[in-house]
């Protein structure tokens, strides 16, 4: 994917997202996908590394994590292994990536998000 690519489907998963902390409102993987138009193939493959490189520059900003907001269809709607993961090699989180911990650590950054993204 060309650089400048990249970086209008990045902007617009950060569009998607805002939108829907303001509604405080979580997205999963596939409509992030469908919405932002991630070209095939391998979409959620796509999308994820995206949310990965957003969530890296939020941590770096000091920002709470708009990636928060994107989960998995999993029955708990916590975000995919991959994003505790992250939180682990970045020193957020050192827990497992499923579980009640993780439930109560994604709920902590879904919230912080919430506040911080949906300010009109």
């Amino acid at each position: 994917m060309a650089d400048l690519d990249r970086l209008a489907l990045k902007l617009e998963l950060r569009r998607l997202l805002t939108e829907a902390a303001r509604r405080r409102a979580t997205l999963r993987y596939a409509d992030l996908a469908r919405d932002a138009q991630v070209p095939p193939p391998h979409t959620i493959h796509k999308t994820a590394e995206l949310l990965e490189e957003i969530l890296r520059e939020d941590h770096a900003a000091g920002r709470p994590l708009l990636t928060a907001l994107a989960v998995s269809r999993r029955d708990d709607a916590t975000p995919a292994p991959g994003f505790f993961h992250l939180l682990l090699e970045l020193g957020r989180y050192d827990g497992p990536d499923r579980g009640p911990e993780a439930v109560k650590t994604h709920r902590a950054e879904l919230e912080d998000a919430w506040a911080w993204w949906g300010r009109a």
